[in-house]
């Protein structure tokens, strides 16, 4: 992907690079970029991807033109408008056969070798001019990528993993040629033991064609291991590319007809029938059906769609036809925005990986250093070149810093996907990081805690009156021709829970600003509007309760006669307790900011044992709330969803942002909660611990690995055929542990089902 953002006088550029085996070859890259002036870059080992951030008047080109003098391959992506990138993923897959068809016939040839050089009852008459045959295409052959590699980084006067591999490998058969040739090791009737630790006193007669086969033996299963691997960690991101449409039905003044998704625009009808996928994002025109979110927003349950309702591209419809009006088209839809967010925290780079690249930096050449002077210790000592020559074979290539590269980079991928998952987007591996330390979290109320929207909360009729459902029927009639809120809410209540069909007509209505509606239906005179006076004992038991809840009370009289009264709210989403509740259980403070009036806030804090309660904050009091909380010494996020919350969510040590908020509020956030609610926020900071977790796991073994292994090599007790297989598996391990993340699963929610009616009952605007 390549993106143009300015950043002041800055522009960023994406830009893949080929070639790279290890952290030396990240570290050199960027060094490479970074001479030029003004040019920083981030660059991924796992996903191959540069950032560079550069001033607008050096040229992609040029970047691209430093890469590949660096010794690497380098491209531009296609642009995200020109689709899939099907011509990159051909040349994938072509790769990825010659590296499995390399592999295969490695190891057909390498196998023989090895088994005759490790058993020697099998050792018949000239059996070392065999594996001298089979050898040398491995050696040559099999080899020559690293070969190249190493070649490439001579001419640029750098070393990497490579290098280390070649110069292994060169060394062993160079030997081995020596000793067949010259050094009485060619002779009919040679016998070779083999031993796991290497032997000082076994003469000029010992070949090391099994080490020349087994590097690159091990180094290539290695490789393709660990591409599988990767490709496993970048799965989020193919599965979010498998949910684009490629072909969409319009229905215009032309009739129905069948259009590639990229000519859709925005205003058009396009249908979506039953087992189909939403096109793009849309509001629905006609129809009504259940739509499964769960590969969008990580939303379990299938949701209920209807004339009005939004939709999002990605979305299945499980049921009904739907004609779909489209909001959103191309790079500006939610699927297109998730899928940006993924791909630029994959891009990113943690601080504990930056440490890893600056040691790998200069990690190689010490190890070549290393190599040279164990080479030149064991000799000058006086022990046998062969045995020399084993140490420091086994030095160079048990110490490739393979893992180190890999450490970081493919646990992000792995989590970041995760969380994609599951409706949490974060915005790069710093938003992990800090997500990790956070301790105290400043909540918004208004379509944060609460669902936005007035509701109606409960309806309590007068006993011997015409009952609830009755006087709900006689209030929508008269509310059907307001506009206020309140009114709507109680025609929605009305229209979702009694049965269906037309609302009675109302005449006579007349509409009282700060009083209410009233009207005549069925014949009888009905008035919907605020208490006032004295109210019969239900009804002042009622009238009391949505008072104590800072709801809105609604009176309906019926000919005079009080009948029923109906409390209308901003109710707290149905997880909000047991978000808060569970983020408490955390270690994390939770806080209440709000603009809303003293009650309201009150009520929903009391709702949800919360202490500390700001209200009437304007954007400016709840940036500088967030300045206090953090000169306390407090590591802050902030949690909104609206215009008014974006000073302090820019503000925060973490700003969090709701899904369905305003994209004022998103573009300011650091982590978005696609799914709407809060309790995403808990999975969120559940997976950066265990993403962080990971990421220690995997550094400490790739540090520990070297610091284990190359003092054993430099010994000699370490068989080079050994240190292979151990560098190789390194490397992997470090891969299938980051692959954990992927099966993460969020902490099952219990315990709190005595909650879930103080949930749906108690909140306020």
């Amino acid at each position: 992907m390549r993106t143009g953002e300015p950043t002041t006088s800055l522009v960023v550029t994406d830009i893949t690079v080929g070639g790279m085996t290890c952290a030396a070859c990240v570290r050199r890259v960027e060094k490479k970029l970074a001479k030029l002036e003004g040019v920083t870059a981030t660059v991924n080992l796992a996903t191959g991807l540069a950032r560079v951030s550069h001033p607008a008047d050096v040229a992609p080109d040029a970047l691209v033109a430093a890469v590949e003098q660096a010794g690497y391959q380098a491209a531009l992506p296609a642009p995200p408008d020109d689709g899939p990138d099907t011509e990159r993923a051909d040349r994938d897959d072509a790769e990825a056969r010659r590296e499995r068809e390399r592999l295969l016939i490695t190891a057909l040839l390498a196998v023989p070798v090895l088994v005759l050089s490790m058993v020697p009852a099998l050792q018949f008459r000239n059996w070392q001019w065999l594996c001298f045959m089979l050898s040398a295409p491995v050696v040559v052959w099999s080899a020559w990528p690293f070969h190249l590699r190493a070649l490439r980084g001579l001419r640029h006067s750098s070393a990497t993993m490579d290098t280390l591999v070649s110069l292994g490998v060169v060394a062993s058969f160079s030997w081995s040629v020596y000793a067949l040739f010259l050094g009485g090791a060619g002779e009919p009737g040679m016998r070779m033991s083999f031993s796991l630790v290497p032997s000082a006193s076994e003469g000029m007669a010992h070949v090391y064609l099994e080490a020349a086969v087994s590097v690159p033996l091990f180094v290539l299963t290695g490789r393709f291991l660990e591409a599988r691997a990767k490709r496993g960690t970048g799965a989020a991101l193919r599965s979010l590319a498998e949910l684009t449409v490629k072909r969409v039905s319009v229905r215009d003044e032309h009739g129905e007809r069948s259009i590639p998704v990229e000519q859709l625009r925005v205003g058009q009808v396009f249908l979506v029938r039953p087992g189909e996928r939403v096109a793009t994002d849309g509001r629905v025109a006609e129809g009504s059906s259940a739509v499964d979110l769960s590969l969008v927003t990580g939303e379990s349950k299938p949701v209920e769609v209807g004339p009005g309702s939004a939709l999002v591209g990605g979305a299945v419809n499980e049921g009904g036809l739907l004609l779909v009006t489209a909001t959103a088209v191309g790079a500006d839809t939610r699927l297109a925005r998730i899928t940006r967010l993924v791909t630029e925290a994959q891009a990113g780079k943690a601080r504990a990986q930056r440490l890893a690249d600056a040691v790998a930096g200069v990690f190689v050449p010490a190890v070549l250093a290393i190599a040279v002077t164990v080479l030149g210790f064991w000799l000058g000592a006086g022990a046998d070149p062969q045995a020399a020559l084993t140490a420091c074979v086994a030095v160079l290539v048990v110490a490739c810093p393979c893992a180190l590269g890999l450490a970081t980079p493919t646990a992000l991928m792995a989590a970041t996907g995760r969380g994609a998952q599951l409706g949490v987007l974060v915005s790069g591996p710093q938003t992990l990081e800090a997500l990790q330390h956070v301790d105290t979290v400043v909540l918004d109320k208004t379509g944060t805690l609460t669902t936005g929207h007035m509701t109606v909360a409960t309806v309590t009729a007068l006993p011997g009156s015409p009952g609830q459902d009755e006087a709900v029927r006689l209030a929508a009639a008269v509310e059907q021709g307001s506009e206020h809120p309140i009114g709507r809410a109680v025609v929605a209540y009305a229209r979702r829970t009694l049965p269906a069909g037309p609302l009675p007509d109302v005449s006579d209505f007349t509409a009282t600003p700060g009083h209410g509606v009233s009207g005549r239906v069925d014949g009888r005179g009905v008035e919907v509007g605020a208490p006032d006076g004295s109210l019969p004992r239900a009804l002042s038991k009622a009238l009391a309760a949505a008072e104590e809840a800072a709801h809105t009370p609604v009176l309906v009289t019926v000919d005079g006669r009080p009948t029923a009264l109906i409390a209308v709210g901003d109710l707290l989403r149905p997880d909000a307790y047991r978000a808060v509740d569970r983020l408490r259980r955390l270690g994390i403070r939770p806080v209440l900011a709000t603009g809303d009036r003293r009650a309201p806030a009150d009520a929903v804090a009391a709702a949800l044992r919360i202490d500390e309660v700001h209200d009437r904050c304007t954007p400016e009091d709840k940036a500088e709330l967030v300045r206090q909380l953090q000169e306390e010494g407090a590591r802050v996020a902030v949690v909104g969803d609206g215009v008014n919350d974006a000073a302090a969510l820019a503000a925060a040590d973490l700003g969090i942002a709701m899904g369905d908020g305003t994209d004022v509020a998103i573009g300011a956030a650091d982590l978005t909660l696609a799914r709407g609610g809060i309790e995403s926020l808990v999975d969120a900071v559940r997976l950066a611990r265990r993403t962080l977790g990971t990421i220690r796991v995997n550094l400490v073994w790739a540090f520990g690995y070297n610091a284990v292994t190359v003092p054993l090599a430099m010994v000699g007790l370490l068989d080079p055929m050994l240190a292979a297989a151990a560098m190789s598996m390194s490397s992997v391990l470090v891969v299938a542990n980051s692959l954990r993340l992927r099966g993460w699963q969020p902490a099952a929610a219990g315990g709190h089902g005595h909650q879930n009616g103080r949930d749906r009952k108690a909140g306020a605007r």
